[in-house]
């Protein structure tokens, strides 16, 4: 049986560690559940937004992530959703950002960039130390039947964050059937732009009727087909990042996040705030706790202090020991990924 340790005091406050031995470091939190795009292994083509009075205000998002920083969290990256439609965006940033007296050391943004272009120097002043744009393809059709979205928009905002002296980094999910067959032109295309790259394997997240293994592209098979058009790959050493580390012709660095074939369950560092204030422990947790819903009722910051590293500690090994789809009302675009 598993000892839940006690909430240490305010001025030697212990980092988060669950019972498996590993401290958690990161926080992830969404800031909307609403996505401008309908990429086709997120989120369905109409889908039912949250109440808005049900999201974390502003207030309450810096609150809780104060609450994390004061616990150990060292990096925070926000998400959604599309967290370019939250219209308080900036001024949640400046507020995050002056976290970095107590402890933040990074403040990092997931996004699709297709409305990013005309403010992305504004939000790296206010504080983005680096962004994550989501492109799963170059191929302009390829990209529409994907996201249901043109893809001229986001390139002209990969551009303007370059422009603004922002890091960069492209995430993209790949899908057996969609653009599997894109994965060297993507990675030609990044090669080029200097600009880093990881591919993600399709994950049993939201509607598990509909995930299917078979549509798995794993990171072997990506390998596979780089080595095929003729790049020299060298698998790096890997550290606590999620994404195996990947030399390509000796001076490009790719990454690959092989949840599905080789889960990295053993060196999570990282928890989730949806955009309601659910905390989820781990990407795959059926349930999360309620830690918004208890701030709203009119617990302290040392009771929630308490709810958060209760059920840290209780924190499962993870999809490593019960791989396969998740069911729950909670959904990745709510969450976060």
């Amino acid at each position: 049986m598993c000892t839940v340790p006690r909430l240490a005091p305010k001025a030697t406050m212990l980092p988060l560690t669950d019972s498996h031995g590993r401290t958690k470091r990161k926080l992830r939190i969404s800031l909307t559940d609403r996505c401008n795009f309908r990429c086709t292994y997120c989120m369905p083509e109409q889908p039912d937004w949250l109440p808005r009075a049900s999201l974390l205000s502003r207030d309450e998002v810096v609150r809780l992530a104060g609450l994390f920083v004061a616990h150990g969290i060292e990096q925070i990256r926000l998400t959604g959703g599309e967290p370019l439609l939250r219209r308080d965006l900036r001024e949640c940033v400046l507020a995050l950002d002056g976290l970095r007296a107590q402890g933040l050391r990074r403040l990092s943004m997931t996004t699709n960039a297709s409305r990013i272009a005309p403010r992305a120097g504004d939000l790296v002043a206010a504080g983005i130390d680096d962004f994550n744009v989501s492109l799963d393809a170059v191929e302009p059709a390829l990209f529409r039947r994907m996201t249901g979205r043109e893809i001229a928009p986001v390139l002209d905002g990969i551009d303007a964050l370059v422009a603004a002296g922002a890091k960069v980094k492209l995430n993209a999910v790949v899908l057996r059937g969609d653009n599997d067959g894109d994965v060297v032109a993507l990675l030609e295309w990044a090669m080029r732009r200097g600009l880093p790259l990881r591919f993600i394997e399709y994950m049993p997240l939201d509607a598990p009727g509909q995930w299917r293994r078979d549509a798995v592209v794993s990171e072997a098979d990506m390998i596979q087909a780089i080595r095929q058009r003729g790049h020299t790959v060298e698998r790096q050493a890997r550290g606590n990042d999620p994404a195996t580390p990947w030399r390509v012709d000796d001076d490009y660095d790719l990454g690959i996040i092989s949840t599905v074939s080789q889960p990295f369950c053993s060196t999570c560092d990282r928890l989730r705030l949806t955009a309601t204030g659910e905390l989820f422990t781990c990407l795959f947790s059926p349930v999360g706790t309620p830690l918004g819903a208890r701030m709203r009722s009119g617990d302290d910051d040392e009771a929630l202090a308490a709810i958060v590293r209760r059920a840290v500690w209780l924190k499962d090994a993870g999809y490593a020991v019960r791989p396969g789809p998740v069911e729950r009302a909670t959904t990745m675009h709510s969450m976060g990924g």
